[in-house]
């Protein structure tokens, strides 16, 4: 085995003083197609780097076998050309992935935390990876086109973005055969399912709803097997998350990467849930990305991360101010949260009465409504 030399491509502002953001491809892809757009939408200052496996992209063709240990010291290498023994944040995708997770036990120094997308501790069967390896060694990867098509992307997204789609394959077909392949048998032999409760870092495990190649039980099991380990199910997305939902996924890596953001989701998470949260994150869009940032950052960073209320203080000051406006949905949102708050429904019904005065009969009403349905739900789950 031999250690590759990868090339990385620099996505967004450089600059030494930001914190390192690694972001790794899916076997097939190149840096600049998988990752572009998503790293646009980033709004944490990061110094941003993407790698191209050996014969992809600007990387040059393998010299020799592989195994995933190869690629991870690969990457410290890259990353030590840019920032000696740097600690670095990790994002990657499908064989990306797999790296990361042998960094996060071979280097577990090196990485703050990491984001595992569309990936597992294990990926398809030795078979699988033979025959795909001889499939390119006998037509190159044209060979492999018509099937990754059918795993990369979930039906209608080559209408909706020829463009992105066209980019992706462009970059498989210009893949190097052998250099593929090698990579292939890398696939072949990984397996870190007995070794994951050795990764103490944060890992973010994100799973696209309709991936065929790498479902969401392999995430699930990642998650669950790490000491510190949050799973995220993309609806309606494939094997190319990043490609496929850049904004949903930038909001993913901005709250697990960024300080400001990171605290702020983290007072969001405790008052609204991870489920509500998880909901929102895996529902932004471009049109959206920037109203997320402004909620997580402003919202609940700002104001809620503010020492000078405590949140039960905080719950009741915005009750108050939902019902006066007539904010039903959100009353509703806050009503649950109130009660993770530690108000009581006894101090809920206060609250409202005393809206009852100030903002009117009327407007109390509807709120007693809504809250009694969301206190009844509540005590449902429980």
């Amino acid at each position: 085995m031999t250690t590759p030399t990868l090339t990385g491509t620099e996505l967004g502002v450089s600059g030494p003083q930001r914190p390192l953001l690694v972001l790794g491809p899916s076997l097939g892809t190149s840096a600049a197609a998988l990752w572009a757009r998503c790293a646009g939408q980033l709004r944490g200052e990061y110094q941003v780097i993407a790698w191209d496996l050996p014969g992809h992209g600007r990387s040059a063709p393998a010299g020799g076998p592989l195994d995933m240990a190869d690629l991870a010291r690969g990457v410290l290498d890259l990353v030590d050309t840019v920032r000696p023994g740097a600690v670095f944040g990790y994002a990657g995708v499908s064989v990306g992935g797999a790296v990361g997770l042998q960094l996060l036990l071979d280097a577990p120094q090196r990485v703050s935390a990491a984001a595992l997308l569309c990936t597992g501790a294990r990926i398809g069967a030795a078979a699988g990876w033979r025959e795909r390896a001889e499939l390119v060694r006998g037509g190159g990867t044209a060979a492999v086109v018509d099937g990754s098509l059918q795993r990369w992307f979930t039906p209608g997204f080559r209408d909706r973005e020829p463009g992105v789609v066209t980019a992706l394959i462009d970059a498989l077909r210009a893949a190097d055969a052998e250099s593929y392949a090698r990579v292939c048998a890398a696939l072949e032999t990984f397996d870190v399912r007995p070794r994951l409760a050795a990764i103490a870092a944060p890992v973010l495990a994100v799973a696209g709803g309709e991936d065929l190649v790498t479902p969401a039980a392999g995430l699930a099991e990642i998650a669950g097997g790490v000491r510190q380990g949050r799973l995220v199910v993309l609806d309606a997305v494939g094997h190319v998350a990043p490609a496929e939902r850049p904004a949903a996924v930038a909001v993913l890596l901005d709250e697990l990467f960024d300080p400001r953001r990171a605290a702020g989701g983290a007072v969001r998470r405790a008052v609204l849930g991870n489920a509500h949260v998880d909901r929102a994150a895996a529902g932004t869009t471009p049109f959206t990305r920037d109203f997320q940032d402004l909620v997580t950052g402003h919202a609940w960073h700002d104001i809620w991360g503010r020492p000078g209320l405590d949140r039960r203080s905080r719950s009741l000051v915005t009750l108050t101010a939902l019902v006066a406006l007539g904010h039903h949905e959100e009353l509703a949102m806050h009503v649950r949260a109130a009660r993770a708050n530690g108000l009581s429904d006894d101090e809920i019904a206060e609250v409202l009465l005393q809206t009852a005065i100030y903002c009117g009969v009327p407007a109390a009403n509807s709120a007693f409504r809504i809250a009694q349905r969301v206190l009844r739900e509540l005590d449902g789950e429980s």
